[in-house]
């Protein structure tokens, strides 16, 4: 079993930036299992969707077109934490962004993530 804790969320004028971060916590055994992480967000009305992933093996990464150029997907394996710093943030990015991490899932299927933070809120205000 992993639980996951984000944090860094909050209120942010167009233009501006933010990091999450995401804690992972469980035993060795269970966090080393995970192969991939994720960042998803979910806007009132609307379905959960895929932000970026890294899988945590090789460190390939992976970006909604949406979000290229503009957010960058790290982790820092000694404190078990997973990164999302996001910059140029736009209105259209505010939502509830969600850590996640599964055992083998296709980054952008949230279906296939075996687990998932409680949300932390982003609003971005023009």
């Amino acid at each position: 079993q992993v639980q996951l804790v984000e944090s860094g969320g909050g209120s942010v004028q167009a233009g501006g930036s933010l990091r999450l971060s995401c804690a992972a916590f469980g035993s060795m055994y269970s966090i080393n299992s995970i192969s991939t992480m994720g960042w998803f967000r979910q806007a009132p009305g609307k379905e959960r969707e895929g932000v970026a992933a890294i899988y945590t093996g090789v460190g390939s990464t992976y970006y909604a077109d949406s979000v290229k150029g503009r957010f960058t997907i790290s982790q820092d394996n000694a404190k078990n934490t997973l990164y999302l710093q996001m910059n140029s943030l736009k209105p259209e990015d505010t939502g509830m962004y969600y850590c996640a991490a599964g055992y083998s899932p296709r980054w952008v299927r949230a279906d296939e993530y075996n687990f998932w933070g409680q949300g932390t809120q982003v609003t971005v205000s023009s």
